[in-house]
């Protein structure tokens, strides 16, 4: 399985917000970084179909970004993840699952699964307006895995956890990577120090560091020497 990248870029009128970028990622956890502003949401949702490149291809094992089986391959959390309040946790994923096709029967069996997975089974039939901010955004990770996504993408998916519910993100993310290509772009830089396999910096709409996350014995002091203020202004990087 293959994620193939080639010459991406994304031009506003007044800014170059991915600039060229190629690369080719396998099946394992990705670890995106960069300050605020470099282009790294951009190119998550041009990955996802949302945003339309200005120039380059993406593909997924010969799949086009615009067919319809690569968006079943994919999963997506975003970083400003929308929900529905009058409904349930498990009528969202329901929901959610129909939007993706599943049948009736194995979107309800999966929805089961990954309530338990990401421990919201107690709270299934509550309302999501009732959940606390961490909830939500266990139910949207949720969400993003509900149909077994080759592909998924993860933009700040621990914003809003407690420190337990990051272990449990970072062991679920673990184990998936081992069958998927994970991309997980977040400020919380340890996050990444536990869970990636490859370390990407992002800088002014380009990659400018690809490599094994074992090579790099400190992370955090690796992100700051390559974007020093920019980087501490950009996000958190505390442990």
């Amino acid at each position: 399985m293959e994620l193939v990248i080639r010459a991406l870029s994304k031009q506003y009128p007044h800014k170059l917000a991915v600039d060229r970028v190629s690369l080719t990622l396998t099946p394992g956890i990705y670890g995106l970084l960069g300050a605020n502003g470099a282009g790294k949401t951009t190119l998550m949702r041009m990955l996802c179909g949302i945003l339309h490149p200005t120039g380059g291809e993406i593909s997924l094992d010969g799949l086009g970004v615009a067919q319809e089986e690569y968006r079943a391959c994919l999963g997506y959390l975003p970083q400003d993840f929308g929900y529905y309040p009058g409904f349930t946790g498990e009528e969202f994923l329901w929901y959610m699952g129909a939007l993706k096709g599943l049948p009736k029967a194995q979107a309800r069996r999966r929805a089961k699964e990954l309530l338990e997975l990401v421990g919201l089974s107690q709270a299934a039939k509550g309302k999501i307006k009732t959940y606390s901010g961490g909830m939500k955004q266990r139910l949207g990770i949720a969400q993003a895995l509900l149909g077994h996504p080759k592909l998924l993408v993860l933009d700040e998916p621990t914003a809003g956890l407690d420190p337990k519910e990051r272990v449990r993100f970072r062991g679920l993310i673990a184990s998936l990577g081992k069958q998927s290509i994970v991309l997980v772009s977040t400020h919380i830089v340890s996050d990444l120090a536990h869970i990636a396999d490859v370390i990407l910096l992002m800088k002014d709409g380009r990659i400018i560091h690809q490599g094994p996350a074992s090579e790099i014995a400190d992370l955090e002091g690796f992100y700051l020497e390559a974007f020093g203020e920019e980087g501490e202004h950009g996000g958190t990087v505390s442990l």
